[in-house]
């Protein structure tokens, strides 16, 4: 926000020849401009405060990751994948803090990666405050728990360590770079050379982080195996659900709010005006729109999957709604601020089935992911970014890139096909980048033996193997009102 100034020859003249009029237009303007200075510093704060709440929510996703996380895997490995959640935001916070900030976002740079802000050396700067910094630290960390889901139930501790620490240091800060920072090649807000002369508006993450996550945990999940049991001699999917629909549920509404933070809050800004200042529309009507987009996508994908997974199992199932849930807001992340609330409901709806057929084509090609993670926040991803080059509206890509009258839009709303070009290169570039750097690295740690678990350590579960105990102590009086009225004689079994 530019300060108001105030010239006090100006003034002067207004306050006639008098012999105060001199002294009185500096006093004038000295008041002026302190008052316009706190305007100034009262938007600033306003910006950062809600860029901060914003981080805030983001960040409780991670608590709503671990519920999820815990709820979908047996419980014999809950304190394994409860740790691995932790020490995707520790690890994630350090290395973020020592390179992955300077590739993403360490500008001027090349269109290939950043290269300044290394251990946020100059911060904070005219570009960037600390709130910034927090609010891309917790979206790196989600990418890496989205392929901590991928992994679960089989994987040795380091390799959470080395693959958490390789993913949101080099891998993630990369993509972000290309999408995100006013330098990368992709970027929709470069000054000049856009990518078929619109970048790529992937306003939240639907490729940056879901994608990103979703390939990285593909490769994890592929090199391991399923796990010991998902599959009979036949080939045939053997149901191997989590152990607690509770922390599922709990888990996905935690995810819920916390999207209000990673959606609306990729604005960055809320105290911004479209057009003449003094009217009831501007940049916070466009972030209660993202927020409406982002709701109507998830309630449209939960109930499409509840009825569509009825059809296919005749079965009403949580979990599965849960996951059709997420699925939606997954694929609403890249367009959410740039679509009416009637294409939201559409999104999520294709979204659901998106993900049902995912999860079809996985068992019949004997892949083993214990949250679908792949298939949710890759196959709803990739969807997203699609839809978002389909359905984005000339009005609200004008008003969020200013500057660019011909700016392609969406191609169904009549914007021509470069924006849809343009996502088809995002979507090819993350999938090739993610396959080549996290697919050497989990191959290499499986040669190493790095990577999988032994099956008698998978049988017996990692938390008794790799933890010190399991997550819940059963005693023996408990024991025996569970299970006694059942079985009054369990000798006899």
């Amino acid at each position: 926000m530019a300060a108001f100034t105030c010239s006090a020859d100006d003034l002067h003249t207004l306050l006639g020849n008098s012999t105060n009029a001199a002294a009185a237009a500096d006093f004038i303007c000295q008041r002026f401009d302190a008052i316009s200075n706190k305007f100034v510093d009262t938007a600033y704060a306003i910006d950062n405060t809600y860029l901060l709440f914003s981080a805030y929510l983001v960040f409780a996703m991670q608590l709503g990751f671990a519920m999820l996380c815990a709820g979908s895997v047996r419980a014999k490995n809950t304190m394994n994948i409860m740790l691995t959640n932790v020490l995707d935001a520790a690890a994630g916070g350090i290395f973020f803090y020592i390179f992955g900030f300077a590739f993403a976002f360490g500008g001027p740079s090349n269109g290939f990666i950043g290269k300044h802000f290394f251990g946020l050396a100059k911060f904070p700067s005219p570009s960037f405050d600390y709130g910034y910094f927090l609010y891309q630290w917790a979206f790196a960390i989600a990418a890496a728990g989205i392929t901590s889901g991928s992994i679960a139930e089989r994987t040795q501790f380091v390799a959470y360590l080395i693959y958490s620490a390789f993913l949101t240091g080099l891998v993630y800060p990369i993509v972000a770079h290309w999408f995100w920072s006013a330098n990368g090649w992709g970027s929709p807000a470069r000054a000049e050379n856009l990518l078929f002369g619109s970048g790529v508006i992937d306003f939240a993450g639907s490729g940056v982080v879901h994608l990103v996550g979703a390939v990285a945990g593909f490769w994890g999940a592929f090199i391991e195996g399923p796990r010991i049991g998902r599959f009979d001699h036949e080939g045939k999917p053997v149901p191997m659900r989590g152990h607690s629909g509770t922390l599922v549920v709990l888990g996905t509404f935690l995810l819920w709010f916390g999207w209000y933070g990673f959606n609306p809050g990729s604005f960055l800004n809320i105290l911004k005006t479209y057009g003449e200042s003094g009217n009831y529309y501007g940049q916070w009507s466009a972030i209660g729109r993202t927020a409406v987009t982002t709701t109507l996508a998830g309630c449209s994908a939960a109930l499409t999957t509840l009825f569509g997974k009825r059809l296919q199992t005749g079965h009403w199932t949580v979990t599965d709604v849960c996951n059709g849930l997420l699925g939606g807001f997954a694929a609403i992340t890249a367009g959410c601020a740039f679509v009416d609330p009637w294409a939201a409901i559409l999104c999520g709806f294709v979204a659901a089935w998106v993900l049902i057929g995912c999860n079809i084509l996985a068992e019949k090609l004997k892949y083993d992911d214990p949250l679908e993670a792949a298939q949710l926040h890759g196959g709803c991803g990739i969807w997203g970014i699609i839809f978002t080059a389909l359905f984005a509206k000339k009005q609200y890509v004008n008003e969020i890139y200013p500057g660019l009258p011909d700016r392609p839009y969406g191609l169904i709303m009549g914007g021509g096909g470069k924006l849809l070009a343009a996502h088809v290169m995002q979507i090819l570039s993350i999938i090739a980048w993610v396959s080549v750097t996290m697919g050497i690295l989990f191959f290499v740690l499986h040669k190493l033996n790095l990577l999988r678990t032994t099956s008698e350590e998978e049988l017996a579960g990692l938390d008794l193997t790799s933890h010190g105990g399991l997550a819940y102590e059963y005693h023996e009086e408990v024991q025996k009102h569970a299970f006694g009225a059942a079985n009054p004689n369990p000798t006899a079994v």
